[in-house]
């Protein structure tokens, strides 16, 4: 994988408008590079067969029947 460089996070932050100083640029390029070997490692693993999913608990709404509601006027 190639590795972020500082000049790539510098016009990174440079575009959202941040200031950062030379220990930061190198602190957010570790982390960065630390991000995508991560992804990597997710890109490898096989996932044949399973369904997608939005959110890892599924949520429904409970609603009630509005069949019987009455509006006053």
């Amino acid at each position: 994988m190639n590795r972020i460089t500082r000049d790539q996070v510098s016009k990174v932050a440079e575009l959202a408008r941040l200031k950062l100083n030379s220990e930061q640029l190198d602190n957010h390029a570790r982390q960065i590079e630390k991000i995508l070997e991560y992804i990597n490692q997710l890109e490898k693993i096989d996932t044949t067969g399973v369904t997608c999913t939005t959110r890892a608990i599924e949520v429904i709404n409970v609603l009630r029947s509005d069949a019987n509601y009455k509006f006053e006027d």
